[in-house]
């Protein structure tokens, strides 16, 4: 099949298309697993290695937040609210979202730990300045707004391209760079990734990500056949898998110890990140065609919800923990914990985002 007969003038897979829900319903499950490893290490844990590693530096890496994403840049091009002014409405909102998730994260755990005097450093908040932190809403809020002023000025795909581009490599270049002062480097830390500036997701660095979803999602949404779409979707994930492995081994890399070399990802692992959505969507799109309708519907309610669960498993997963520790005060938290712990999160959360749905859409 020539690549000329491979995409239709028309948009072909409107609507929502399964592949994608399970890609970002994996996403939010792997957050959730992998945020409720990063509390309970604050506390007495004993997480297996294996364990560890599974969840904190490969599915909680480019299997979620990558994920995310790229998704976000495809659902720029399902979205019927896409014009430039409503981006960055939203935007600014996901930026302010991303405020409320710092309160949920570290202010509120912190200072209820301390009135239960359990151990409040796990949620150090760092005399205030963690209400500041760039955590993943915060970076979504950037992008969009970013990505309407560059809708506004009706910038083409290959422009945008190039963009991300050379910001991403700009982010690779100041990496860990220093202002010699706090608040500058606060500020910056929402672009780059400065010392001291508590960011995980630095503008520059993971721009071409929703980017990269956006123009991959313009041909996902013309292409005649999904299978011939995904045709290499396993070579791809081996392949990708590979360069993770060998990268972090070798010279630091997304599933390295070290969780700076993810956050402030370079733009060569940024490539193979973008090589390993396409794959894990392309498994996705394998995935349904076995899975049964009961599973997919619960998949599709996550990704319809899936910001909304993300805020509320930052309010509930600290909390829960402070709560077991202080009730049992010799508990130490391993594998199996982990994952219960986890599982009832992303039930609590998900029927929490329900019930706000649910009201929202009886107020409208």
């Amino acid at each position: 099949m020539n690549i000329s007969n491979k995409f239709s003038d028309e948009k072909v897979n409107t609507g929502r298309q399964v592949e994608l829900d399970i890609a970002k319903a994996l996403a939010i499950i792997f957050m959730i697993f992998l945020h409720t490893g990063f509390v309970v290490s604050g506390y007495n844990a004993n997480l297996s290695p294996t364990y560890s590693f599974l969840i904190m530096n490969v599915l909680g890496r480019p299997y979620a937040a990558v994920i995310f994403m790229f998704c976000m840049g495809v659902g720029v091009v399902y979205s019927r609210h896409s014009q430039w002014d409503v981006m960055i409405k939203r935007g600014v909102k996901l930026f302010l979202l991303g405020i409320l998730v710092n309160l949920f994260e570290f202010f509120i755990p912190y200072f209820t730990a301390r009135a239960l005097s359990v151990n409040p450093a796990p949620f150090d908040i760092v005399g205030g300045l963690m209400l500041f932190c760039v955590d993943i809403l915060a970076f979504a809020g950037l992008a969009f707004i970013l990505m309407g002023i560059l809708k506004k000025f009706e910038v083409s795909n290959k422009k945008l391209i190039i963009i991300a581009i050379v910001m991403s490599i700009l982010g690779t270049l100041l990496k860990d760079v220093d202002f010699a002062n706090t608040l500058v480097n606060l500020f910056f830390a929402n672009f780059i990734g400065c010392k001291g500036g508590f960011t995980a997701f630095p503008l520059f660095n993971w721009f071409i990500f929703p980017i990269s979803g956006y123009v991959w999602g313009q041909y996902f949404i013309r292409a005649k056949d999904k299978s011939e779409f995904f045709k290499f979707w396993p070579i791809l994930l081996i392949v990708a898998l590979l360069y993770f492995f060998v990268s972090s081994k070798l010279w630091g890399g997304v599933f390295s110890a070290d969780v700076h070399f993810y956050y402030f990802m370079n733009t060569l692992d940024v490539l193979f990140c973008i090589i390993n959505a396409h794959a894990v969507i392309g498994l996705c799109y394998w995935m349904a065609k076995f899975l049964p309708d009961a599973i997919i519907r619960i998949f599709s309610i996550l990704s319809s919800n899936i910001n909304t669960i993300y805020i509320a498993q930052w309010f509930f997963i600290p909390l829960t923990v402070i709560f077991i520790v202080y009730f049992d005060k010799g508990v130490v938290f391993g594998d199996l914990s982990n994952t219960v712990i986890s599982i009832a999160m992303l039930i609590i959360s998900t029927l929490v985002a329900l019930a706000y749905k649910k009201v929202r859409t009886s107020k409208s």
